[in-house]
């Protein structure tokens, strides 16, 4: 089953976690794009309106971005 919200942001991998924000909420206002560290819990409930930006030490995203 196709997801309700698909989109995916592979360009964003690499990028710092600040910029990726802004260029997601940039893109879709209805957004709201947290950054988080690699090793923080966070719910696993699915949301059209949020997109976990994964980061590491340096700020850098490390998975892609997924609305959802």
């Amino acid at each position: 089953m196709a997801s309700p919200c698909p989109r995916s942001l592979p360009e964003l991998v690499g990028v710092s976690g600040e910029i990726a924000t802004a260029q997601i909420e940039k893109e879709n206002p209805n957004v709201n794009a947290i950054v988080k560290l690699k090793v923080t819990s966070v719910t696993e409930d699915f949301n059209c309106n949020r997109v976990w930006i994964w980061v590491d030490t340096h700020r850098a995203v490390t998975n892609v971005p997924r609305v959802g």
